[in-house]
């Protein structure tokens, strides 16, 4: 017979409890919804768009900066209007969404990597070691990192490749300090300093625990550098140093529209910047509601 004092726990996982506790903000979970719509919208472009703006045979200057509501030679609505291509804009948006949030994601997922390498191994070496890479470090920090990627990409020259590579070498030393913050303070632990003594390789030790308890800090950064990396991307292409001219980025979309805002034809900036700032908006959203639950200091 069982006891019937005997109580049966519930073992809830570190995501239960995370999710629990983000879905608690209505503001977030409304934004993170905006975001994996526009991250669908972005991987079905191909599928869903009227039209394809790479396809330079299927574009008619006859098309070009006609206002939304338009029915082109193609014989389909421009819901949005073109731009000074002949492009549909609404297939151009969906688009440009898709180039944005590649660069930005495999920027952040790039400078991610690098820059906790880069830290935890500061972190864990100490000494020498420490201090060559996190000067290093420091000196990139000093300098803003707009800039730096203005000069990269000035050298590297147009394409997302040269891009990216811009991109996570403006971008990485933040993720490094904030890994070396967190492996830091793991690593004058009584529990790392034991296991450090013992015959445990040092990969080990770290995998299993230095760098699990410097993630959450990690994942915050993560999210805010990765909306970062897209506003960068749309701020070169629109000063023409980004993407070239072909590739319908939403700084890009943006760009061809600016010289006709006097002439009335608003909408070929407008509804590229309205995408542009409600991709950033969410995304921050959901990081600024990460960083508060993730940070016990910050939680409220």
């Amino acid at each position: 017979m069982s006891d019937p004092q005997t109580k049966t726990v519930k073992v809830v996982s570190p995501w239960q409890d995370l999710w629990a506790r983000f879905k608690e903000d209505k503001v977030a979970v409304c934004a993170l919804a905006v975001v994996i719509i526009l991250l669908a919208l972005a991987v079905f472009a191909p599928l869903i768009s009227p039209q394809n703006p790479y396809d330079l045979s299927g574009l008619s200057l006859r098309d070009a900066r006609r206002p939304p509501g338009h029915v082109g030679s193609g014989g389909y609505i421009h819901l949005l209007g073109t731009d000074a291509q002949g492009r549909d804009l609404l297939s151009a948006i969906l688009y440009g969404l898709r180039v944005s949030l590649q660069i930005g994601i495999a920027a952040g997922a790039a400078a991610l990597v690098i820059g906790t390498t880069i830290g935890i191994t500061a972190a864990y070496a100490r000494g020498f070691v420490e201090a060559i890479l996190m000067r290093i470090v420091d000196l990139q920090l000093s300098f803003p990192a707009i800039l730096l990627a203005l000069v990269l990409v000035a050298i590297l020259g147009q394409g997302q490749m040269q891009l990216i590579i811009a991109l996570v070498a403006a971008q990485y030393a933040y993720f490094a300090r904030t890994a070396y913050g967190a492996a830091s303070a793991e690593r004058s632990k009584d529990y790392v300093e034991a296991a450090a003594a013992t015959p445990l390789s040092a990969r080990r030790i770290v995998f299993r625990h230095i760098l699990p308890n410097a993630m959450p800090a990690l994942i915050v950064v993560a999210t805010v550098q990765i909306a970062y990396a897209i506003a960068l991307e749309a701020t070169l292409s629109f000063l023409g140093l980004g993407l070239p001219v072909t590739e319908p980025s939403l700084g890009m979309l943006i760009s061809n529209g600016v010289k006709y805002m006097m002439s009335g034809r608003t909408w070929i900036s407008l509804y590229p910047g309205l995408a542009l700032i409600i991709l950033i908006v969410s995304i921050n959203l959901v990081g600024d509601h990460l960083r508060d639950i993730l940070n016990p200091r910050l939680d409220r």
